[in-house]
């Protein structure tokens, strides 16, 4: 009942217009970023907690990315909330037609615990600079980010305007019973079903944002050592706990042995295989997903790595080599520090291979060809990625940031993500100097042929 009030209140507010006006909106946004700015301490000293990320992370990967959404929403909110003139048929002479967005209305965020701070204040920014009210979900598996993240919204905001709810699943199952305008649901495929379909009960729209076997091509010709040194920092950031994280990698057979070598120098550089204490390298983040990673690594098949400590909840940067398309490894996303290596001989049928999976969220092509290049492009469908890089396409917020198929569905980001929590509305403006009887009865065959020479 608490929750269906909150809600209520919500709906009511919405409809008196307020969040309806630009300004109020900015005002928002302006106090989002300041109070964020206040507790950038607490911010980091919490996820310290929860998954031992240092200072420099959390900004860089985390407040970075909402400051930036923040600044970039207040700058272009104006443009984007503007109505769009589109040209008239002759048919509908004498008018003007144009689109204008509208805010959905109530809206419910749902966030993930590998990001918990970007994943739970980027989409309400979006839902904010569109003129929505939010209500967010962060993930209970991160304790301590949840509850700064409630502290700072609810003492720092209305409640009938935005407002966090703390709890797990039975606190989400009893939110998803309401009738929202709008459901924003980060984490896993398994939970997205459940997401959607509980949504599809009230005709609500959703986006999903899931994960998937992000796939990484390594071509011969390609510059190994920058393609290992830019791979091993994907992957291994917040120890490989990111949905777009290069999940395996497939090589060329001929140069397997030169990418392996880069691939052990880079980690070697940059990490600390035999302890936890490293300032840029994070734990996982509970014992059930360490159980489960650790039972990934085959000690047989490690090239590099494979150093575990349950107590600390830590997995070192680990490769494996050997691997094939029926390895354990191969069956779900790997969302940790294990990178599996395959090698190819045959491009088409390894990309059959990927295409007989489920559509990927991400996937990365090292190649000087563009022959190459275009033929991944082309041939796999996925949400987006990098030719020559990794994961750095989340760092142009002109590009729209989403999944397609199992991977999610709909994006955000900049504008992106204040088109997901709008509606646009089809306006046509008639004019009162002229009316063709066209469309009135009686409907001759002069009409008619009229018509199809309008055709």
């Amino acid at each position: 009942m608490q929750f269906k009030n909150i809600l209520q209140s919500q709906r009511e507010f919405f409809n008196k217009n307020t969040t309806k006006d630009i300004h109020f909106r900015k005002k928002q946004l302006k106090t989002l970023k300041r109070v964020l700015k206040e507790r950038e301490k607490d911010l980091c000293e919490a996820i310290a907690k929860d998954i031992d990320k240092s200072v420099f992370e959390t900004f860089a990967t985390e407040l970075l990315t909402i400051h930036t959404e923040i600044n970039t929403a207040l700058k272009k909110l104006n443009k984007w909330s503007k109505r769009k003139k589109v040209n008239t048929t002759i048919i509908n002479f004498p008018a003007k037609s144009f689109i204008m967005p509208e805010p959905l209305g109530c809206t419910f965020i749902i966030s993930a615990w590998n990001y918990p701070y970007q994943l739970a204040f980027v989409p309400a920014i979006s839902a904010i600079a569109a003129g929505n009210t939010v209500i967010l979900k962060p993930s209970e598996i991160a304790p301590n980010t949840s509850a700064l993240i409630a502290d700072i919204v609810n003492t720092n905001f209305d409640k009938e305007f935005f407002h966090v709810i703390e709890g797990g699943a039975e606190e989400t199952t009893e939110l998803l019973k309401l009738k929202f305008d709008k459901i924003f649901f980060t984490g896993n495929t398994r939970v997205g079903k459940i997401v959607y379909k509980a949504a599809a009960e009230n005709l609500t729209p959703v986006t999903l944002e899931l994960g998937g076997k992000s796939p990484v091509f390594i071509f011969e010709g390609c510059n190994v050592d920058m393609a290992a040194k830019r791979l091993v920092w994907a992957k291994f950031l917040n120890s490989g706990q990111t949905c777009v994280a290069p999940d395996y990698v497939l090589v060329e057979k001929n140069i397997e042995l030169d990418f392996l070598e880069a691939l052990k120098n880079n980690i070697n550089k940059y990490y600390r295989l035999n302890t936890s204490k490293c300032d840029n390298y994070t734990r996982i983040i509970n014992e059930k997903h360490f159980d489960r990673l650790n039972a990934l690594i085959e000690k047989k098949n490690v090239f590099i790595g494979g150093n575990t400590n349950k107590d600390k909840l830590f997995i070192s940067p680990t490769v494996l080599r050997n691997i094939n398309w029926d390895s354990e490894i191969m069956k779900d996303e790997i969302f940790g520090p294990i990178l599996p290596i395959i090698t190819f001989e045959d491009i088409d049928k390894t990309i059959n291979m990927v295409k007989s999976k489920e559509k990927p969220l991400a996937c990365y092509i090292y190649s000087k060809k563009q022959k190459q290049i275009d033929n991944i492009l082309t041939s796999i469908s996925f949400g987006g990625g990098c030719i020559n890089d990794s994961l750095m396409q989340l760092a142009n917020k002109n590009l729209p940031f989403g999944g397609v198929g199992a991977s999610g569905m709909g994006s955000y980001y900049g504008e992106a993500g204040f088109k997901d929590f709008s509606n646009y509305k089809s306006i046509l403006k008639k004019a009162y100097l002229f009316e063709s009887n066209l469309k009135y009865f009686p409907y001759t065959k002069k009409k008619m042929n009229f018509i199809k020479k309008l055709m």
